[in-house]
C-alpha cells in the first residue's frame, strides 16, 4: 500500500463501521442519535483543531495532532455521507 492509500483505507473503514457497528469508539460514536452525534464529532474536530494550533505554536506533537485533526475530518465526511472523491476532487482543483 502507497501511504498515501491510507486516507481511503481509513474512510472505508469508517463507512464499514457506520454500515456495520462493532464495539469501537469510532462506531459508537456515530450510532448516537443524529444530534448527540454529530454534537460530539463536531466536538472532536474542535478540540483536535485546537491541539494542532498548540502543537504548531509550541512546536511538538505536531504530527500526531495533525493526524488526529485528519482522522476526525474523515470521520465528519463519513458521518455526512460525503464521498472521500468529493474532498479528492476539490483539493485537486485548488491545486491547479
Amino acid at each position: 500500500m502507497m501511504k498515501d492509500e491510507i486516507i481511503r483505507e481509513v474512510y472505508d473503514t469508517l463507512v464499514d463501521r457506520k454500515e456495520n457497528p462493532i464495539d469501537s469508539y469510532t462506531s459508537k460514536l456515530m450510532q448516537d442519535s443524529d444530534k448527540k452525534a454529530e454534537d460530539k464529532i463536531l466536538e472532536k474536530l474542535g478540540e483536535e483543531a485546537t491541539e494542532v494550533i498548540l502543537a504548531s505554536k509550541n512546536n511538538e506533537d505536531l504530527v500526531h495532532e495533525s493526524a488526529d485533526l485528519i482522522f476526525f475530518t474523515i470521520l465528519n465526511l463519513v458521518y455526512k455521507g460525503i464521498p472521500l472523491d468529493d474532498l479528492f476532487d476539490e483539493l485537486e482543483s485548488r491545486h491547479k
